[in-house]
């Protein structure tokens, strides 16, 4: 799924901090294993608008010592990749910026990342952590904000049509008459070739209220055999539903994401609704400040009668992460990951737009462009039980880009509910 920017036995303990402990959480060797506590430590992040208050941390932390944090700047085009070379080499950085979840997989079970102390976890909101957790190590914290995924809407059509936002499921199948009544396409989604990741939201989210988050857990730690769940079907079965009545118009496979496209249509009221991650209100701000500001309404994904999941778990993107490798000295990595907490740099995040995921952020979201939209997001995240990463991201390129493929046959109606499953099963062996 994008992000805003767009959109895988016995060991030794390295150092002990007094403030921070950081051991590994792999056996493997590296030529650029950390040799003592302090010293340089080689930092990649990727380019996006949050790299100036990234900037003033490292600035902060050198010049306070002892040990020195460089920080390179690498495009979003090829960031993968130039990070795979690295990690496979003596050329490795000491940090590094990423997105949790599977693709960070690969490089615990090679012993390449450092566990980062427990401690941590009281400074972030818990559901934010999980995708910086993997085989149970803490190995990521967050590094900026938070990208949940929620129903967005158009205060004008709802009000013209005498009706109220869904919070059920029911109510949601009831406004897909409605609006089609009124010649609306009920809920925009972009289901061009380069766009089904706005199809997989629904999936995410109808799997998580049927069955609760602890399905998709169980196929991104590696049980394929999940998909045969009746959730899944259950909730293909659901997305036909909504596909054979119009929820969605007819032509939605011509429909790209953001402007000119979805964000557009909610725009100028030719659709009431679109699922989408938080990162919509910036695409309608820029394209349509006032639109953004008195005519874009939000709310969570609505409850699923009889489902298992609960209504405050949300989806999308926790946030994005740091994480340590053995090539860092270990002082110099624990003391630099203080200033990702620190008052001054959740307060650089906040006015970047940003909504952060540590505990002292909801004060700072005063002075937010926008303190409503933001507060709405903190607040969603701090009350998620559960907060499942986008399960392209969590599942790594492998198995996440046929899954896209799949569910825009489902999308298209080139595939049955039966074979969507069928289809899916296959993609794992």
């Amino acid at each position: 799924m994008m992000n805003s920017i767009s959109r895988k036995r016995a060991c030794a303990t390295l150092v002990v901090s007094a403030a921070l402990v950081v051991t590994a959480a792999g056996c493997g060797s590296s030529a650029g294993s950390a040799k003592s506590a302090t010293g340089s430590v080689q930092f990649w992040t990727l380019q996006d608008p949050t790299n100036s208050v990234q900037q003033a941390a490292v600035d902060s932390y050198n010049s306070a010592g002892p040990g020195k944090v460089a920080m390179s700047v690498i495009a979003t085009d090829g960031f993968k990749d130039k990070l795979r070379t690295a990690m496979g080499s003596s050329l490795m950085p000491g940090i590094f910026f990423n997105w949790g979840g599977g693709s960070l997989t690969d490089y615990v079970r090679a012993g390449k990342l450092v566990t980062l102390d427990p401690a941590l976890k009281s400074q972030f909101l818990p559901s934010a952590l999980q995708a910086g957790t993997v085989d149970g190590k803490l190995v990521g914290i967050p590094a900026r904000g938070t990208q949940p995924v929620f129903l967005f809407y158009n205060k004008k059509v709802f009000t013209d049509a005498g009706v109220q936002p869904p919070t059920t499921w029911a109510d949601l199948t009831n406004l897909v008459q409605v609006f089609k009544g009124k010649g609306i396409t009920p809920f925009a989604v972009a289901g061009n070739a380069t766009s089904s990741w706005t199809e997989l939201m629904w999936i995410e989210y109808l799997v998580d209220r049927l069955a609760g988050p602890g399905l998709f857990q169980k196929i991104a730690a590696g049980d394929w055999s999940q998909w045969k769940d009746p959730a899944i079907l259950k909730t293909a079965q659901m997305v036909k539903g909504l596909v054979d009545s119009g929820a969605f118009g007819s032509n939605f496979a011509s429909v790209s994401y953001g402007a000119g496209g979805t964000s557009t249509l909610l725009d100028k009221g030719k659709a009431a609704m679109v699922l989408m991650g938080s990162w919509e209100y910036a695409t309608q701000q820029s394209a349509d400040p006032a639109f953004a500001k008195d005519g874009l309404g939000y709310l969570p994904f609505p409850s699923v009668e009889g489902g298992k999941g609960d209504p405050a778990d949300v989806v999308g993107n926790p946030t994005n992460y740091l994480s340590v490798t053995t090539a860092a000295p270990a002082t110099t990595a624990a003391d630099f990951l203080k200033t990702t907490y620190s008052d001054s740099y959740v307060a650089g995040l906040v006015a970047k737009g940003e909504v952060p995921v540590t505990v002292n952020a909801k004060q700072a979201l005063a002075k937010a462009p926008d303190p409503t939209y933001a507060g709405f997001q903190y607040d969603l995240v701090q009350k998620a039980p559960a907060f499942t990463q986008s399960w392209d991201q969590a599942l790594g390129l492998t198995l996440g880009t046929p899954l896209l493929t799949e569910i825009q046959r489902l999308f298209n109606g080139q595939d049955s509910p039966e074979q969507f499953v069928s289809g899916v099963l296959a993609i794992k062996p």
